[in-house]
Parts: C-alpha cells; sequence; structure tokens
C-alpha cells in the first residue's frame, strides 16, 4: 500500500512540474506593426523604447547570454560600427535576459579588449535588462523548441515612425552578419528616399 502511494504521489509531482513549465507561444512582431514598447535598466539608465528615439531607425539586438564569447564578440563589432550606424542616424539598442549587474560587469570587460588586433573602443549603446523577460516575450525572443530562459539572437530594424521594417533571427551558435544588417538598414532609406528597389547582394555604392 505505502509503495503505491508514493508511486502515486510521484506520479502527481511529476505532471504538476511538467503544467508549470511555460509552454507559451509568445508571437513575433511582424514587418509594419508598430515596435512594442517597454521600459527597463539599461548601462545607460533608463531606456523608454522606442519612445527615447523617435525620429530615428533603430535596430534591437537580443543576446543569449553576457559575458559568452559569441555575444562577446558581436558587441565588440558592434561597437566599432558606432559611427557608420550614426551616420545612418541608427540608434543601437541590446537586450539580454541577464540581469544589470551583469550587464555593467560585462561592459566594463569588454570596454578594454582588444579585438582583431584592433584598439579597445568604449560601447556607446545601452545594454537593457530583461531579467523579468518581459521585452523578450514582446518581441517573441523565447522560442520553446530551444530553451525559454535564453533569447535567440534576434535583430528588428524599426525605423523613425516606430514601425519594424525588417525581422532577424539566428540560432544561438552562430553570430550575425552585421554588415547585412547595415546594407539592409542603407536599402531600407534608399527606397523610402528614392523609392528605388533594391537587387540581390546590392550595395549603398552600386550603380542604380
Amino acid at each position: 500500500m505505502k509503495k503505491k502511494l508514493i508511486f502515486v504521489f510521484a506520479l502527481l509531482f511529476s505532471m504538476i512540474g511538467l503544467w508549470s513549465q511555460d509552454s507559451t507561444t509568445y508571437e513575433i512582431p511582424l514587418i509594419g506593426e508598430k515596435a512594442p514598447s517597454f521600459m527597463a535598466q539599461s548601462t545607460n539608465g533608463t531606456v523608454f523604447f522606442p519612445g527615447d528615439y523617435t525620429g530615428k531607425w533603430k535596430i534591437l539586438f537580443s543576446h543569449p547570454k553576457d559575458f559568452t564569447p559569441i555575444c562577446s564578440s558581436e558587441i565588440m563589432e558592434l561597437a566599432q560600427m558606432q559611427n557608420d550606424f550614426n551616420r545612418l542616424n541608427v540608434e543601437l539598442v541590446v537586450v539580454s535576459v541577464d540581469p544589470l549587474r551583469s550587464h555593467k560587469d560585462w561592459k566594463n570587460v569588454l570596454d578594454t579588449l582588444s579585438y582583431k588586433d584592433r584598439a579597445p573602443i568604449k560601447i556607446k549603446f545601452p545594454l537593457v535588462a530583461d531579467d523579468d523577460l518581459i521585452i523578450s516575450k514582446k518581441y517573441g525572443m523565447l522560442h520553446n523548441p530551444t530553451g525559454t530562459e535564453r533569447d535567440v539572437r534576434g535583430v528588428f530594424v524599426i525605423d523613425p515612425d516606430n514601425t519594424i521594417r525588417a525581422v532577424f533571427f539566428y540560432p544561438m551558435e552562430i553570430g550575425r552578419n552585421l554588415d547585412e544588417i547595415e546594407r539592409t538598414v542603407t536599402a531600407l532609406q534608399t527606397y523610402d528616399n528614392q523609392h528605388i528597389l533594391t537587387p540581390a547582394i546590392w550595395k549603398s555604392n552600386q550603380v542604380q
């Protein structure tokens, strides 16, 4: 009898554990929709997104984890491209599910590193803390098949009117092609300004 009761309780606990897991599917905002808004703490203070950046292009990047090799390489590459994005009137915002203290420690380390034999460069864009997962859920960056506690590598390109214009998702194992993301912004701006459709592998210095 005792063995049966133990078995029943064990079964109940296992079922409760399954029920408690988050199986919710969070929708990804689509091209043409308004960017979901959020307020969060960052290495640059409180961020009100996208309201703080209305009138500018914005790129929202999500990262799985602080202090990991691929994420660190992406942040340092973005730091090297800060002036290029500034010239395009683009603000960069980085989000991960780690807490603010971790972000600050990570930034302090990255600010001192020489990457690809280049001199260290200060990271000017905010690293936003999303340890409550609110931003990740709003932007559909938690993908159940790969885990519900870390973001996939999401990219949202958002225009000055706060409309989503392009969406990219990369797996956790692969770093992003940041040149392609910059090319996408340039192509979108070219279309908006000149109504020119850009072909495959188009570059900004290409004759129209």
